[in-house]
Protein backbone atom coordinates (compact mmCIF):
# COMPACT_ATOMS: atom_id res chain seq x y z
CA UNK A 1 0.00 0.00 0.00
CA UNK A 2 1.70 3.36 -0.93
CA UNK A 3 2.20 5.43 1.68
CA UNK A 4 -0.12 9.31 2.01
CA UNK A 5 3.38 10.88 1.27
CA UNK A 6 3.72 9.11 -1.87
CA UNK A 7 0.17 9.79 -3.35
CA UNK A 8 0.29 13.36 -2.42
CA UNK A 9 3.59 13.30 -4.47
CA UNK A 10 1.51 11.30 -7.45
CA UNK A 11 -0.74 13.60 -7.47
CA UNK A 12 1.39 16.65 -7.42
CA UNK A 13 2.83 15.54 -10.30
CA UNK A 14 -0.09 14.26 -12.40
CA UNK A 15 -1.17 18.20 -11.70
CA UNK A 16 1.88 19.06 -13.03
CA UNK A 17 2.65 20.75 -9.22
CA UNK A 18 6.21 20.98 -7.95
CA UNK A 19 6.38 18.48 -4.58
CA UNK A 20 8.74 19.11 -1.69
CA UNK A 21 10.20 15.53 -0.68
CA UNK A 22 9.99 14.39 2.59
CA UNK A 23 11.82 11.92 3.56
CA UNK A 24 11.20 11.68 7.22
CA UNK A 25 7.75 9.92 7.70
CA UNK A 26 6.27 10.20 11.13
CA UNK A 27 2.92 7.90 12.14
CA UNK A 28 -0.07 9.10 13.59
CA UNK A 29 0.32 7.19 16.50
CA UNK A 30 3.93 9.18 17.40
CA UNK A 31 2.59 12.56 15.88
CA UNK A 32 -0.54 12.58 18.50
CA UNK A 33 2.12 11.43 21.54
CA UNK A 34 4.15 14.20 20.60
CA UNK A 35 1.13 16.96 20.56
CA UNK A 36 0.00 15.77 23.41
CA UNK A 37 3.17 15.88 25.45
CA UNK A 38 3.47 19.54 24.26
CA UNK A 39 0.36 20.09 25.06
CA UNK A 40 0.56 19.05 28.83
CA UNK A 41 3.80 20.86 29.18
CA UNK A 42 1.74 24.40 28.24
CA UNK A 43 -0.45 23.16 30.81
CA UNK A 44 1.99 22.36 33.42
CA UNK A 45 3.17 26.24 32.51
CA UNK A 46 -0.32 27.66 32.78
CA UNK A 47 -1.05 25.72 36.04
CA UNK A 48 2.40 26.61 38.14
CA UNK A 49 1.57 30.55 36.30
CA UNK A 50 -1.57 30.03 38.07
CA UNK A 51 -0.42 28.87 41.25
CA UNK A 52 2.27 31.47 41.42
CA UNK A 53 -0.50 34.54 41.05
CA UNK A 54 -2.38 32.86 43.51
CA UNK A 55 -0.22 32.18 46.31
CA UNK A 56 1.04 36.06 45.39
CA UNK A 57 -2.55 36.93 46.28
CA UNK A 58 -2.48 35.14 49.41
CA UNK A 59 0.75 36.19 50.66
CA UNK A 60 -0.98 40.00 49.49
CA UNK A 61 -3.57 39.76 52.23
CA UNK A 62 -1.73 38.40 54.61
CA UNK A 63 0.37 41.53 56.28
CA UNK A 64 3.23 39.11 56.76
CA UNK A 65 6.50 40.61 57.18
CA UNK A 66 8.57 38.44 54.35
CA UNK A 67 11.77 38.57 56.38
CA UNK A 68 9.94 35.58 59.08
CA UNK A 69 11.55 32.57 57.13
CA UNK A 70 13.27 29.87 58.43
CA UNK A 71 15.68 30.54 55.86
CA UNK A 72 16.07 33.93 58.23
CA UNK A 73 16.11 32.36 61.65
CA UNK A 74 19.45 31.72 63.94
CA UNK A 75 18.66 28.24 65.52
CA UNK A 76 21.34 29.08 68.76
CA UNK A 77 19.16 27.63 71.85
CA UNK A 78 17.69 24.65 72.60
CA UNK A 79 14.06 26.70 73.03
CA UNK A 80 13.97 27.92 69.21
CA UNK A 81 15.13 24.49 68.20
CA UNK A 82 12.82 23.02 69.75
CA UNK A 83 10.03 24.97 68.33
CA UNK A 84 10.99 24.99 65.20
CA UNK A 85 11.16 20.78 65.15
CA UNK A 86 7.44 21.79 66.30
CA UNK A 87 6.79 24.00 63.81
CA UNK A 88 7.87 21.66 60.98
CA UNK A 89 6.02 18.58 62.44
CA UNK A 90 2.97 20.91 62.53
CA UNK A 91 3.66 22.19 58.47
CA UNK A 92 4.22 18.15 58.07
CA UNK A 93 0.86 17.25 59.29
CA UNK A 94 -1.15 19.09 56.54
CA UNK A 95 0.03 16.22 54.09
CA UNK A 96 -2.58 14.17 55.86
CA UNK A 97 -5.99 14.85 55.06
CA UNK A 98 -7.63 13.10 57.79
CA UNK A 99 -5.68 15.51 60.51
CA UNK A 100 -6.79 18.59 58.34
CA UNK A 101 -10.44 17.40 58.70
CA UNK A 102 -9.90 15.89 62.24
CA UNK A 103 -10.50 18.92 64.07
CA UNK A 104 -9.07 22.52 64.96
CA UNK A 105 -5.40 22.83 65.82
CA UNK A 106 -3.41 25.78 67.33
CA UNK A 107 -0.17 26.64 68.30
CA UNK A 108 0.39 28.39 71.77
CA UNK A 109 3.53 30.43 71.51
CA UNK A 110 4.37 31.95 74.54
CA UNK A 111 7.60 33.82 76.42
CA UNK A 112 9.83 36.56 76.79
CA UNK A 113 9.97 39.38 74.18
CA UNK A 114 12.65 39.23 71.53
CA UNK A 115 12.69 35.15 71.40
CA UNK A 116 11.61 34.38 67.85
CA UNK A 117 8.56 33.85 68.39
CA UNK A 118 6.35 35.87 65.87
CA UNK A 119 9.17 35.23 63.22
CA UNK A 120 8.52 31.41 63.54
CA UNK A 121 5.16 32.02 62.99
CA UNK A 122 5.46 33.95 60.09
CA UNK A 123 8.33 31.21 58.87
CA UNK A 124 4.81 28.55 59.06
CA UNK A 125 2.35 31.19 57.00
CA UNK A 126 4.84 31.74 54.70
CA UNK A 127 5.86 27.42 53.96
CA UNK A 128 1.95 26.83 54.71
CA UNK A 129 1.09 29.31 51.60
CA UNK A 130 3.70 28.42 49.41
CA UNK A 131 3.08 24.26 50.20
CA UNK A 132 -1.02 24.42 50.64
CA UNK A 133 -1.67 27.15 49.77
CA UNK A 134 -3.78 28.12 53.20
CA UNK A 135 -4.87 31.55 53.05
CA UNK A 136 -3.54 33.66 55.94
CA UNK A 137 -4.10 36.39 57.94
CA UNK A 138 -1.76 37.94 60.59
CA UNK A 139 -2.78 40.48 63.20
CA UNK A 140 -1.84 41.80 66.50
CA UNK A 141 -4.95 41.51 68.86
CA UNK A 142 -4.36 45.20 70.52
CA UNK A 143 -4.75 46.60 66.43
CA UNK A 144 -8.00 44.85 66.75
CA UNK A 145 -9.45 45.70 69.91
CA UNK A 146 -8.82 49.40 68.79
CA UNK A 147 -10.57 48.72 65.95
CA UNK A 148 -13.17 47.09 67.64
CA UNK A 149 -13.64 49.88 70.63
CA UNK A 150 -14.05 52.75 67.79
CA UNK A 151 -16.59 50.71 65.82
CA UNK A 152 -19.33 52.07 68.46
CA UNK A 153 -18.62 55.50 67.45
CA UNK A 154 -21.66 55.76 65.36
CA UNK A 155 -21.17 59.66 64.72
CA UNK A 156 -17.63 58.46 63.10
CA UNK A 157 -17.49 59.32 59.67
CA UNK A 158 -14.95 57.22 58.04
CA UNK A 159 -17.52 54.08 58.21
CA UNK A 160 -15.00 51.94 60.62
CA UNK A 161 -18.36 49.92 61.65
CA UNK A 162 -18.33 48.22 58.80
CA UNK A 163 -14.68 48.09 58.56
CA UNK A 164 -14.56 45.94 61.73
CA UNK A 165 -17.44 43.82 60.14
CA UNK A 166 -15.59 43.05 57.32
CA UNK A 167 -12.34 42.57 59.08
CA UNK A 168 -14.26 40.08 61.81
CA UNK A 169 -15.88 38.13 58.78
CA UNK A 170 -11.97 37.58 57.72
CA UNK A 171 -11.19 36.39 60.71
CA UNK A 172 -13.83 34.13 61.37
CA UNK A 173 -12.93 32.41 57.24
CA UNK A 174 -9.14 32.35 56.99
CA UNK A 175 -7.56 29.29 57.27
CA UNK A 176 -4.83 30.18 59.74
CA UNK A 177 -5.25 33.26 62.01
CA UNK A 178 -2.22 34.22 63.42
CA UNK A 179 -2.92 36.25 66.50
CA UNK A 180 0.19 38.64 68.23
CA UNK A 181 0.73 40.52 71.38
CA UNK A 182 -2.02 38.92 72.73
CA UNK A 183 -3.51 40.33 75.93
CA UNK A 184 -0.09 42.76 75.89
CA UNK A 185 0.34 45.13 78.87
CA UNK A 186 -3.59 43.83 79.92
CA UNK A 187 -3.70 41.85 83.46
CA UNK A 188 -7.40 41.31 82.55
CA UNK A 189 -8.83 42.14 79.12
CA UNK A 190 -12.55 43.49 79.65
CA UNK A 191 -16.06 41.21 79.53
CA UNK A 192 -17.17 42.33 76.66
CA UNK A 193 -13.51 41.92 74.76
CA UNK A 194 -13.14 38.27 76.61
CA UNK A 195 -16.88 37.29 74.73
CA UNK A 196 -15.89 38.50 71.60
CA UNK A 197 -12.69 36.70 71.59
CA UNK A 198 -13.85 33.63 72.87
CA UNK A 199 -16.54 33.61 70.68
CA UNK A 200 -14.12 34.29 67.89
CA UNK A 201 -12.29 31.13 68.57
CA UNK A 202 -15.35 28.78 68.96
CA UNK A 203 -16.65 29.90 65.61
CA UNK A 204 -13.09 28.96 64.39
CA UNK A 205 -13.00 25.61 66.27
CA UNK A 206 -16.59 25.07 64.80
CA UNK A 207 -15.39 25.46 61.13
CA UNK A 208 -12.00 23.40 61.51
CA UNK A 209 -9.68 26.85 61.17
CA UNK A 210 -6.41 26.67 62.95
CA UNK A 211 -4.70 29.48 64.38
CA UNK A 212 -1.53 30.66 66.10
CA UNK A 213 -1.41 32.79 69.54
CA UNK A 214 1.31 34.62 70.69
CA UNK A 215 1.35 35.92 74.29
CA UNK A 216 3.94 37.20 76.84
CA UNK A 217 2.44 36.30 79.47
CA UNK A 218 3.18 32.75 80.85
CA UNK A 219 -0.23 30.32 80.44
CA UNK A 220 -1.46 31.10 83.88
CA UNK A 221 -1.23 34.46 83.48
CA UNK A 222 -3.02 34.15 80.08
CA UNK A 223 -5.57 32.45 81.27
CA UNK A 224 -6.24 34.99 84.00
CA UNK A 225 -5.92 38.17 81.50
CA UNK A 226 -7.76 36.10 78.82
CA UNK A 227 -11.01 35.42 81.66
CA UNK A 228 -12.27 31.81 82.04
CA UNK A 229 -14.88 31.52 79.60
CA UNK A 230 -12.42 32.70 76.38
CA UNK A 231 -9.51 30.77 78.02
CA UNK A 232 -11.90 27.37 77.44
CA UNK A 233 -11.81 27.91 73.82
CA UNK A 234 -8.31 27.98 73.62
CA UNK A 235 -8.69 24.49 75.53
CA UNK A 236 -11.03 22.88 73.24
CA UNK A 237 -8.24 23.35 69.91
CA UNK A 238 -5.82 20.29 69.29
CA UNK A 239 -3.50 22.41 71.08
CA UNK A 240 0.81 22.66 70.45
CA UNK A 241 2.05 24.86 73.43
CA UNK A 242 5.58 25.69 73.09
CA UNK A 243 7.75 28.27 75.45
CA UNK A 244 10.11 30.59 74.96
CA UNK A 245 12.61 30.93 77.33
CA UNK A 246 15.96 33.35 77.72
CA UNK A 247 17.07 37.31 77.19
CA UNK A 248 15.89 39.10 74.07
CA UNK A 249 17.32 38.39 70.50
CA UNK A 250 16.79 41.91 69.52
CA UNK A 251 19.74 44.27 69.60
CA UNK A 252 19.12 47.54 72.02
CA UNK A 253 20.68 50.78 72.13
CA UNK A 254 24.35 50.35 73.55
CA UNK A 255 26.62 53.01 75.20
CA UNK A 256 28.66 53.21 71.91
CA UNK A 257 25.75 53.29 69.83
CA UNK A 258 23.89 55.98 72.03
CA UNK A 259 26.98 58.43 72.07
CA UNK A 260 27.19 57.82 68.15
CA UNK A 261 23.73 58.91 67.74
CA UNK A 262 24.24 62.21 70.32
CA UNK A 263 21.69 60.20 72.95
CA UNK A 264 22.12 60.85 76.54
CA UNK A 265 21.25 58.24 78.51
CA UNK A 266 18.49 59.24 80.78
CA UNK A 267 20.23 57.34 83.55
CA UNK A 268 23.34 55.24 84.24
CA UNK A 269 23.56 52.56 86.44
CA UNK A 270 26.70 53.57 88.27
CA UNK A 271 25.60 57.31 88.77
CA UNK A 272 25.24 58.93 92.30
CA UNK A 273 21.32 59.76 92.57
Amino acid sequence: MDRITDKIANLAKALNKPSEPNDEYIDYATLRKQYENQANQEIGQLQQRSKKARVEAIHGRSDLNPKWTFANLVEDSDDVIEAVSIAQSFIAAHDDPAWRQSGSHMMLFYGDYGRGKSHIAGAIAHQLIEQYEISVLYRQLSTLLEMRYFSYDFSATDNVGQKFREANQELLEVDLLILDEVCVNETVLKKNTQSWLGNLLRQRLVNKKNCILITNHSLGELEHAMGRYCFESVKEYDTYKVRFQGPSRREGLTQDEAEAQNITPRYQPNQVR
